[in-house]
Formats: structure tokens, C-alpha cells, sequence
């Protein structure tokens, strides 16, 4: 069992404790930036006096083999080592000797891993925010694509009135946004580096932490020692984003598995994101968009337990901080897949736009519009509310739609109706003329996705500098 530390113990670990009490099973995928935190310590201890050159540039050497072999798989994280830490500095100890032994003065394992986990999320968070730019960009594309692709909207499951599917998407595509704001949010309070903290009190080493913050690209050190080594904020935070992104994500997944039912058919999957019946042969199954739903659960408990095991916990760092990791990594990597595959899916979906308009027509969502229709020809808002509540329930009578009824059949119920009835209730005309912004009118969504367009621009502007 190799253990950063001893001395004050007379005998052994129970090899039960000590793997109940290891972290290296997990804390191994660390071992990058494990590396990179300290060969930023070492040439600040160098700058410092506190290690000569000639020691700062084998300790640099050293590790730089290691991240070198580790990648190339000549060198396995063994599970004989206690956590990513002991193993990174006894490697390094064996290969270069005794200046391996001086790469711990001034820290502790306490402010090590602190760093190790932010500069993780930091390094994730760019990889999170690219996934949801590349589904921004799926979004954004099936909203140039059907701008007069009428559907009907809904409220409360029942149809309501006609919209596009260009607006539906739309409404995502602000979700998405929002995500993304929210990651930069959370990388942008947490860019302070927590090393040279020890373990909770600082050091009398003369460490010069601003250089530290520096060389490792954070926006300064952190300013108390023992926030320093217990703060998880960030993690919480990150889970908490997480867990949005896959609340929005089921909301859509919801709607792709009903529009794929066989009772609205407004969307065929790509073979490619569908699966069949072990029984039954006529079967196509949404299993990814299902699937996406239910993982769901899975990064909301991580946030939930997370939540759970830090409500608790006194100042400074306690073991128990330990369980951060594994609810981080598994919500990251879930994350990750659900966009990569729910991007995948909807970009390669067909939408059947003769199925979302005649649903449309026949969901009555053009009422509203007949309703303004007979308010613009001096019908008080009330009252024409309910003669076409009357038409209504005259249709589903007859099972026709408002579109179907001839004029005789409306002027029965009011003689207000004329032969223009039939352009102020088509899907057409109910939706242009909805034209204030962020309405489905034709102008308005044109002008919204002008803006959606200057912003991924823009965005990629900003990452090529």
C-alpha cells in the first residue's frame, strides 16, 4: 500500500479500511491535471528559492515522462497507490530521485486536490459548452428550414393555436442559451486558485500564489485557506447547471416521443437513433430520446447526494469531500453523451409538415382568430367567444373542422360571418399576423433568428481568438 503518509503510525491499515478510504479508482482520470498543478508548485518553488533550478527542471522532466507514458499507455495508474496524488509523486520519486521527495514542500493533498477538481471542471466546462454550441447550431438550422412549417401549439397537452415549427424549436434554442450562460457563469466565479492553501492554514514557505494563479491560468488565488480547501460551491453549481440542461433536454425528448407516436406521426427518427421489437416487427422505438429522459434522473440524484453529503460538514476539509468526485465525473460524462446523441438525433429527424398542419387545423387552433374575427366586425369580445364556442362544439358534431364549414353553416350562427372568414382562419394568416416580437409571425421569427445567427457567430469569433 503506498501512502503519502506515516510515522505517526505504529502498524498497518486494514486492507479493508484502506480501500473503503482510496480514491485512486476514480481520482485517476485527475492525473492530468494532477501533473499540470504541479509543474506549475515546482517552478514557483524554484522562483521562490525554495528549489534550486537543477531540481525544478528534473521535477519538470519527471513529470512531463509520466503525463507522457500515462497517455501513451506505457504507464498504468496502479490501484496500489492510495489516490492519483501518491501515485504522481512516487513515480516521480522512483525515476528521478530525491528531488521527487521536494515537490510536496508547501502544499498539502488538501489544497492539491482543491486545485486538481477546479482546474477539471474548468477543463469539462469547455467541453460542455461546445457540445450545446453544436446543438444550438442543430436548432438554429431546423428553424432557418421551417419558418412556414405550420403546427399547433399547446397548452396543457390540448391544442391551442397555430404556431411554426421554426417558433417551437425556437423556444429551445433559449433554453440551450441559457445553459450555456450559466456554465460560463459558474467558470467565470470559480477561476481562483486554491493551491498554496496547505491544508488549511496556509504555509511559512515564501510561495508566491499569484504566480501559481498565473502559470495555471486562473484569475488570481483564492483569499482564505480554509474556503480554499472546503469550498465545493462550484461543484454544486455544476451539477445543478447539469441537471438543467437535462431537465431541457427530457422536455424535448417528451415532445419527440409523442410527435413519433403513431397517433401524431409528425416526425420519422433516423434508423440510426431508433431500435425494434425482440416480438413485435412493425415496432421503431424513440430508445435514445427515452433514454436521454430517464438519465435524467440519474444527474439529478448526483446533484441531490452531492447536496446531501456537504450540509453538513464543518470547516475545513473533511474526508467526506471525497464523494465529490464520482457524482461530478458520472453527471459530466452523461451529460456529455445525452448532447452529443440528442444532437445527433435531431439533426438527422424528419419533420412531416403535412401532419402538423392538418393537425393544426383540426385541433381548432385557429378559434382565437376566428374570435378576433368577429371582434373586428364590432362583436364584443364576449359574446364572440361564445358563438365560436358554438361553432366548436357545431364541428365536433359533425366531425369537420372550422375550415371545412361552409358559409350557410356559419352564418346560421352569426350572420356576421362573410366569405373572408375563410383567409382570416387560415394557418396561413393566423400566425403571420401574430407580428410583436418573439411571436411565430414570419417577420418577427426572421428577425429572431438573424440574432440567434450574430450570436453563434459572434460566439465563434471569440473562440478563434
Amino acid at each position: 500500500m503506498a501512502q503519502l503518509w506515516g510515522g505517526r503510525f505504529t502498524k498497518e491499515t486494514d486492507q479493508m479500511v484502506y480501500q473503503f478510504n482510496a480514491s485512486i479508482s476514480f481520482d485517476q482520470r485527475l492525473c492530468e491535471q494532477d501533473i499540470r498543478g504541479s509543474i506549475a508548485h515546482a517552478t514557483m518553488l524554484a522562483r521562490q528559492g525554495v528549489l534550486t533550478e537543477e531540481e525544478k527542471t528534473a521535477i519538470i522532466e519527471g513529470l512531463t515522462g509520466i503525463r507522457e507514458d500515462v497517455r501513451a499507455g506505457r504507464l498504468a495508474i496502479s490501484d496500489t497507490f492510495e489516490d492519483i496524488h501518491s501515485f504522481v509523486e512516487a513515480t516521480l520519486t522512483e525515476r528521478i530521485g530525491e528531488p521527487g521527495k521536494k515537490l510536496h514542500t508547501g502544499r498539502s493533498r488538501n489544497d492539491q486536490v482543491a486545485l486538481d477538481m477546479k482546474l477539471y471542471v474548468k477543463d469539462e466546462i469547455l467541453v460542455l459548452d461546445g457540445l450545446l454550441r453544436e446543438l444550438l447550431q442543430a436548432l438554429l438550422g431546423i428553424m432557418e428550414e421551417n419558418l412556414d412549417t405550420y403546427m399547433p401549439g399547446f397548452t396543457h397537452l390540448q391544442k391551442a393555436q397555430p404556431v411554426t415549427l421554426a417558433h417551437h424549436v425556437g423556444a429551445y434554442f433559449e433554453m440551450f442559451r441559457r445553459d450555456r450562460s450559466r456554465l460560463h457563469d459558474i467558470r467565470a466565479r470559480m477561476d481562483t486558485c486554491p493551491l498554496g492553501a496547505g491544508a488549511l492554514a496556509g504555509t511559512t514557505y515564501p510561495l508566491d500564489r499569484d504566480l501559481t494563479a498565473e502559470l495555471l491560468g486562473f484569475a488570481g488565488p483564492t483569499l482564505n485557506s480554509m474556503d480554499s480547501v472546503s469550498d465545493r460551491d462550484y461543484l454544486i453549481e455544476l451539477l445543478s447547471a447539469l441537471s438543467t440542461v437535462m431537465m431541457h433536454l427530457s422536455r424535448f425528448c417528451e415532445e419527440i416521443i409523442i410527435w413519433n407516436s403513431n397517433e401524431y406521426q409528425f416526425v420519422e427518427i433516423d434508423d440510426a437513433y431508433s431500435t425494434g421489437s425482440s416480438i413485435m416487427p412493425q415496432k421503431k422505438n424513440p430508445d435514445i430520446a427515452e433514454l436521454i429522459r430517464g438519465k435524467t434522473g440519474r444527474v439529478y440524484g448526483s446533484l441531490m447526494g452531492f447536496l446531501t453529503t456537504m450540509k453538513g460538514l464543518p470547516l475545513a476539509y473533511n474526508k467526506d469531500m471525497q464523494e465529490d468526485k464520482e457524482p461530478v465525473f458520472d453527471a459530466v460524462d452523461t451529460v456529455k453523451d445525452c448532447l452529443a446523441l440528442f444532437t445527433g438525433m435531431i439533426a438527422t429527424m424528419t419533420f412531416r409538415e403535412d401532419r402538423m398542419e392538418d393537425s393544426a387545423k383540426n385541433g381548432f387552433t385557429n378559434a382565437t382568430d376566428a374570435a378576433d374575427y368577429l371582434v373586428n366586425h364590432g362583436v364584443p369580445f364576449r359574446d364572440a367567444h361564445g358563438i365560436v364556442g358554438r361553432l366548436v362544439l357545431y364541428c365536433l358534431e359533425k366531425k369537420i373542422s372550422l375550415d371545412e364549414m361552409s358559409l350557410e353553416e356559419y352564418r346560421k350562427i352569426s350572420p356576421v360571418f362573410e366569405e373572408d372568414i375563410y383567409e382570416a382562419i387560415s394557418m396561413q394568416t393566423c400566425v403571420k399576423r401574430r407580428t410583436t416580437l418573439g411571436a411565430p409571425g414570419e417577420e418577427p421569427m426572421k428577425k429572431v433568428i438573424g440574432l440567434c445567427r450574430k450570436y453563434l457567430d459572434e460566439d465563434q469569433d471569440r473562440r478563434r481568438d
